[in-house]
């Protein structure tokens, strides 16, 4: 029905109703007319009379609620649907109408039986105490309090589960003022479910259960305080540092590093695992197999890859040994590749090993039972040189990105051979990396190509294996890329032409450029509002993203190969490029003269404050259980007794 239509049919609705109205008085008095009779009769007319008259002018004197009221008393007297129709254009017509008298009635029935019984308590005690006027007004006060009140809305229309899912949608601003309406309203406003979830969805104890807690607004108010803390001492560089060192007198390798795990490799052929949160843990040292511990000189680790259940170590030998985190001591797994290992991956959050051998690449996975098997072998028509893990895809269905020369390709367990992604003669690829659904690499321009814009950086979508978008056109290579930890639409990346840029994905623009090293960068890693980066003057440094201005920077002697941070802490490792420098030899004199050549890992946390007592010196984490200590070239004895004896007899 159109609009027009509509409020003509209303018009005439109430036209009608308004004839009936004028018609029923008309009729009374031409009753009382015609039955001009004297008596108890007549007077009864004339009572009628009246009643009508009062009323009529009752109505002209009194508002709104006394023309409800009084249409309520003639409803009687009309018929059923006149009633129905007039309580619709007045808009009193509800489906709660019956259980909202019901719930008044209730009341002020419990409300005069409560008054009834204390005035007669009062009569029996005091009966000469006369009420006062003050007292009347408080009763009166509190009687209309209880009828505004009458229908608590989440009591008797909606059920709890119900009102539960409506207040799910609100901030944590808007419960709190839920919470200031009434009981029931604080008891949905407090429930445990709400912010249980509330905590889940802004990132805080993401793996914990609703019972873990016994008061999850208190804790997200804690986990709140404690990030806007962790914030400020990132952007003011306020925080413990310690420096991991495990064998002094070798060379560091290569490091990697995963939630409180940093493992790093040597060229004595150690590996070393720490956990930072647990420093004496007894997984800490970690042992070789038993053809690389024979071997004499033993060699050299090649690459290191750690995850939050197992560790995994190559040697230049071509040996791969996994360790289990939790355990420690003996591999869990080993075998024996027939070269040089090139390239090292471990999926960060399943029990999935990749390793390429020259043109050679082999994945193993564990099963169900903890049995390590190798899930495929493929080879590619030249020699890999960087292969990585997509993360998310589980143990069941892994799938890998590598590059080998000019090519990228896809390793699906599930498939034959290897997939071609991308491939395009004389542009080698420089880099990769990898997020769930996306693979970008750093492609090289040579040649007759360099005048079309530069380097390019391609990404290809995993689903639909073509490509998304391609950004760049740097005249300098791009040697890092950091697609998986920062937002799903950004792509963080470092360059030979000594800046870090940040691209929009969505539209292939250029969000920040920032000129960090005058080396090269080197590593770099980003989040929703910073960026850290690391090059190869052993400079790192950490940008605040959205004003593109630089917070910080620490510097040591080497290159920076490592960076990896979280909420509150950050690792960066310092490799060198030479791994035998000269007086570096274990028969040498003075080993802390070189101890510059050697590399450094650093570990930054931001959630506690330097200056605090509970903040422990590395030094004073040993046990003193070894004969010499070479931080600050002194000697130590065990036990510290014989120490000072022989002191006390020279």
């Amino acid at each position: 029905m159109a609009e027009n239509e509509l409020a003509a049919f209303r018009e005439r609705w109430k036209q009608e109703l308004t004839g009936k109205k004028d018609e029923k008085p008309l009729l009374v008095s031409a009753s009382t007319s015609s039955r001009d009779l004297p008596g108890q009769s007549g007077r009864k007319d004339l009572k009628n009379t009246n009643k009508t008259c009062s009323f009529s002018d009752l109505k002209e004197d009194v508002g709104e609620r006394g023309d409800i009221e009084a249409a309520a008393e003639t409803e009687e007297d009309q018929p059923q649907y006149v009633s129905i129709a007039r309580s619709l254009l007045d808009g009193r017509t509800s489906p709660l109408l019956d259980r909202i008298q019901e719930e008044r009635t209730r009341r002020k029935r419990h409300y005069h039986s409560m008054t009834n019984v204390c005035s007669a308590s009062l009569q029996q005690q005091q009966p000469q105490r006369k009420v006062k006027k003050e007292e009347e007004l408080v009763d009166q006060l509190i009687q209309d309090l209880n009828e505004v009140n009458d229908i608590p809305f989440f009591d008797i229309e909606l059920p709890y589960e119900l009102a539960l899912k409506i207040f799910q949608y609100l901030s944590c601003t808007e419960l709190g003022r839920c919470a200031q309406v009434s009981k029931a309203w604080r008891v949905l406003a407090e429930d445990s479910v709400l912010w249980f979830r509330m905590c889940t969805r802004e990132g805080f104890h993401e793996d914990a259960s609703v019972s873990d807690s016994p008061c999850w607004k208190s804790t997200l108010r804690d986990c709140r305080n404690s990030a806007k803390t962790v914030s400020s001492n990132w952007k003011n560089r306020v925080g413990s540092i310690s420096q991991l060192q495990f064998e002094l007198g070798k060379v560091l390798c290569d490091v990697s590093s995963c939630d409180s795990f940093v493992l790093a490799g040597y060229t004595s052929g150690d590996v070393r695992l720490w956990d930072t949160l647990h420093w004496d843990s007894a997984a800490s040292y970690l042992k070789a197999n038993s053809l690389s511990a024979n071997t004499e000189p033993r060699p050299h680790v090649s690459h290191v890859q750690v995850n939050g259940t197992v560790a995994a170590a190559a040697y230049e030998d071509g040996c791969v040994d996994l360790w289990s985190t939790e355990t420690g001591g003996q591999p869990i797994h080993h075998y024996q590749s027939p070269g040089r290992i090139q390239a090292l991956a471990l999926s960060p959050d399943s029990p999935v090993l990749l390793s390429a051998a020259g043109s050679d690449v082999r994945l193993d996975r564990a099963d169900d039972c903890g049995y390590w098997r190798t899930a495929c072998q493929a080879q590619l028509p030249s020699t890999v040189d960087g292969v990585i893990l997509v993360p998310g895809r589980g143990q069941q269905c892994p799938l890998a990105a590598l590059t080998a020369g000019e090519a990228v390709y896809l390793l699906d367990p599930r498939e034959e051979e290897p997939r071609t992604l991308h491939s395009v003669y004389g542009h080698p690829v420089t880099c990769l990396d990898a997020s769930y659904s996306q693979v970008a690499f750093g492609v090289k321009r040579t040649g007759w190509a360099m005048h079309d814009g530069g380097n390019k950086i391609h990404v290809y979508s995993l689903e639909t294996s073509k490509p998304t978008v391609c950004v760049g056109n740097s005249p300098g290579d791009f040697t890092c890329i950091n697609l998986r930890d920062g937002p799903p639409h950004l792509l963080v990346c470092g360059n030979k032409d000594r800046r870090v840029r940040v691209f929009d994905l969505r539209t292939g623009s250029s969000v920040a450029s920032l000129y960090a090293h005058h080396l090269g960068v080197t590593s770099v890693q980003a989040d929703d509002w910073k960026i850290v980066s690391g090059g190869g003057e052993g400079l790192v440094c950490v940008w605040e993203m959205r004003m593109g201005a630089k917070l910080w920077e620490m510097h040591n002697r080497h290159p920076v190969r490592h960076v990896r941070f979280d909420t509150s802490t950050l690792v960066t490792a310092n490799i060198p490029d030479d791994k035998s420098p000269r007086g570096a030899c274990i028969t040498d004199d003075d080993l802390t003269a070189h101890r510059r050549h050697r590399g450094v890992i650093c570990h930054y946390d931001f959630s506690e404050d330097a200056l605090s007592q509970d903040h422990i010196l590395p030094i004073c984490r040993s046990d003193y259980t070894e004969s010499h200590g070479y931080n600050y070239n002194i000697g130590l004895a065990v036990p510290y007794d014989r120490l000072s004896g022989s002191h006390s007899s020279h």
